[in-house]
C-alpha cells in the first residue's frame, strides 16, 4: 500500500506514520507510506495510491481530489488523534477497494 498522509506542517502526521507502520508490520502488509505538509504534497502524490489528509486540513480535501486524481480521505479526528491504526486500515482498504472499482 501506497499512502500520502497531508496535513498542515507534516509533523503530527509524522507521529501518525510511524505508528501505522509499526501497526501495518504488525498485520504483515506491506506499507509505504510518506507524511508531507500541504504546500508539499503537490511535489509527492505521483508516487502514491492513495491520500489521507489529517482532519486540520480536511477542508481541502476536494481541491487535493481534483488536483491529484487520487483517492483522497479525511482521517476521523478521534483516530488521528489517538493514532488509532485499525480504523485508519480499514479506511485505507476502503479507498483501495474504490480505486480498483472505479
Amino acid at each position: 500500500m501506497k499512502i500520502l498522509l497531508v496535513c498542515a506542517g507534516g509533523m503530527s502526521t509524522s507521529i501518525l506514520m510511524n505508528k501505522m507502520k509499526k501497526y501495518w508490520a504488525s498485520i504483515e502488509v506491506p506499507l509505504d507510506v510518506e507524511a508531507v505538509g500541504l504546500a508539499e504534497y503537490n511535489e509527492h502524490y505521483q508516487d502514491f495510491d492513495v491520500i489521507l489528509i489529517g482532519p486540520q486540513v480536511s477542508y481541502r480535501q476536494s481541491m487535493i481530489e481534483k488536483e491529484t486524481g487520487k483517492p483522497c480521505a479525511a482521517i476521523n479526528s478521534t483516530d488521528y488523534a489517538l493514532g488509532n491504526c485499525d480504523r485508519i486500515y480499514e479506511q485505507v482498504k476502503t479507498l483501495y477497494e474504490e480505486m480498483e472499482n472505479a
